[in-house]
């Protein structure tokens, strides 16, 4: 999971680049925790469902 920190990173720089355009090092830095965060997301959902059994 990630940490409060980067998700907290992560909403800043949303909010910045609604209201004013990024750096180019902020669009990279906003690249690079996305791509963490939805890969924490696969693999949490990923487990979810490895770990479903359906009973009839």
């Amino acid at each position: 999971m990630l940490s409060q920190e980067r998700i907290e990173r992560i909403n800043y720089l949303a909010k910045k680049a609604k209201i004013e355009e990024l750096s180019e090092e902020e669009k990279q830095e906003q690249k690079q925790l996305r791509q963490a965060y939805l890969k924490n997301l696969r693999a949490s959902l990923k487990n979810q469902l490895d770990n479903i059994e359906i009973v009839d």
